[in-house]
């Protein structure tokens, strides 16, 4: 058993109360090495092991209730199945596992209290494996297939099972059915799920007695684990059914219907209770979950319960104004664009957009136009937006107060760095 913490030096374990073995080493002389070598001995002890109720965290006086709960939380924070290849921590796991097996012993902690490690030494891993047993059960039964106490019935519920689902954002917002054929496993109709072949039945496992979990002993400590004979089952099949070859499912396609609330989003996920697959030796089926994809749309692109839409104008439309005929999910409505509307005006239709699936007030519509410069002009366009321009530079700020403003900031700031 390696309980050597080296980095705590040996002063610091026994600060607050120093072991009577350091002040009363004649009562113990009988139990230890004799001679000379006594000394030397009780100094290494002290060297190489912390105090047992520093290793767990707890005071003096703790129950057992107290010194269980400490173990649990040491044992989880530190079992090298959760810290794989660290040294330290396995370390750390060992002394607190040899901590509680003498604390939780009241005649080991009667002398450990009265002698230190040197009353205590060579007797940890003896009893109080079944307490052991009890505790690594209730923190790690998951780790090892199995809580404590109970007995493997072979029965196990079916893996759940997920379907992408993509949908168009009309039938996300307006809800639909769809039907969708997915392949899955399911109970053998020949053995009924038991994996044996009809008429026979599965026989106990003989390496674990049923229960589906051997005993590990190493050293003080005692764990359970899956018995590697029944993976456990608990249970063997000598004669496998021919259908499903003794696995007791089968693969199949089955078609499901599923229907799709009103305002499902990319994400979101709608659970067919049961319709996963089948459980292993007539166990209940898993779960099916059918996750939502939202494909792009050519002109509305979603923002929770709110819809954008990008409306390109013409410089006529934006500085003359104009109604337009724009989209929504349902049809066309009129737009009133005012006289000199500027590129990104925001428009917003309230109410037109998305009602929420977990309820709420629906999103609004809002609309962005975008003013497009005209392209492959043609020789009148051309000298009538020349003349335009001309007229325009006369006016000065008056007609573009933006782009005066921001030329202006511009000359100061190149003046600043002159000086």
């Amino acid at each position: 058993m390696d309980g050597v913490n080296k980095a705590s030096g040996n002063l610091r374990t026994y600060s607050r109360r120093p072991p009577r073995a350091a002040r009363q080493p004649e009562t113990i002389r009988s139990h230890l090495p004799g001679g000379n070598l006594f000394d030397e001995w009780i100094a290494s002890i002290m060297a190489n092991k912390r105090d047992y109720y520093e290793v767990l965290g707890v005071s003096r006086d703790a129950d057992t209730a107290a010194l269980k709960k400490a173990y649990r939380r040491t044992a989880m924070k530190h079992h090298p199945d959760r810290n794989p290849g660290d040294k330290e921590s396995e370390t750390k796991f060992k002394e607190a596992s040899e901590a509680f097996e003498i604390l939780s012993d009241q005649q080991k902690r009667s002398r450990y209290d009265q002698f230190g490690h040197a009353g205590v030494e060579g007797q940890a891993g003896g009893a109080g494996a079944a307490d052991f047993a009890d505790i690594f059960g209730d923190i790690f039964g998951d780790i090892f297939g199995a809580r404590h106490g109970g007995r493997a019935s072979g029965r196990r519920q079916g893996a759940d099972l997920q379907y992408h689902l993509e949908l168009s954002l009309e039938e996300a917002v307006q809800g639909v059915s769809r039907t969708v054929r997915v392949p899955t496993r399911v109970t053998c109709a020949s053995c009924g799920g038991s994996g044996a072949r009809p008429g026979t039945e599965p026989v106990t496992c003989t390496a674990c007695g049923g229960v589906g979990q051997v005993r590990m002993q190493q050293g003080f400590f005692s764990v359970q684990q899956t018995c590697p004979r029944c993976r456990g089952e608990g249970k063997l099949i000598k004669d496998p059914c021919s259908s499903c070859r003794g696995a007791g499912t089968v693969e199949e396609s089955r078609t499901l219907a599923v229907t799709v609330p009103a305002g499902v989003d990319t994400g979101d996920r709608i659970r067919l209770s049961g319709e996963g697959q089948a459980g292993s030796r007539g166990g209940p089926p898993g779960d099916m979950y059918v996750r939502i994809e939202i494909r792009p749309h050519p002109v509305f692109e979603r923002d929770g319960a709110n819809l954008h839409c990008d409306i390109p104008i013409s410089i006529v439309d934006a500085t003359l104004g104009n109604d337009l005929e724009v989209p929504t999910l349902t049809g066309r409505v009129k737009l009133k664009i005012p006289a000199e509307t500027q590129t990104g005006k925001l428009f917003r239709l309230r109410g037109k957009g998305i009602t929420p699936i977990r309820g709420g007030p629906p999103g609004d519509l809002l609309y962005r136009l975008v003013v497009e410069t005209p392209v492959k002009l043609t020789p009148r366009q051309r000298e009538l937006l020349e003349e335009f321009r001309g007229i325009q530079e006369e006016q000065g700020s008056r007609q573009s107060p933006k782009r005066s403003t921001w030329f202006d900031g511009v000359k100061r700031f190149v003046d600043s760095l002159r000086g």
